[in-house]
């Protein structure tokens, strides 16, 4: 038995493009909202992810839509898979 992912598993996360300084690379901040389990007030945490750019089409303040893929570097674990809304500039 074969024990690899098809592409439709693979996971979708959308966040905004907060660094553009590398080249075909972007720093993407992921936002989550949940709720404490017993005071139910609303945490509010972020995390950056490296990920691959290959045309250099994303800028800082795009929200974009990054997928799962192979390591592709040192940090790399990511692709933007599609710019969902341009920053206003």
């Amino acid at each position: 038995m074969e024990n690899t992912k098809n592409r439709a598993e693979r996971k979708v996360l959308s966040g905004v493009v907060k660094s553009d300084k590398m080249n075909k690379t972007r720093t993407v901040e992921i936002s989550t909202a949940k709720k404490h389990a017993f005071y139910g007030k609303i945490i509010r945490t972020s995390k950056y992810y490296h990920a691959h750019d290959e045309g250099n089409e994303s800028k800082v303040g795009d929200k974009v839509e990054i997928t799962s893929t192979r390591p592709l570097s040192k940090l790399k674990r990511w692709r933007i898979s599609k710019i969902v809304e341009k920053a206003v500039s």
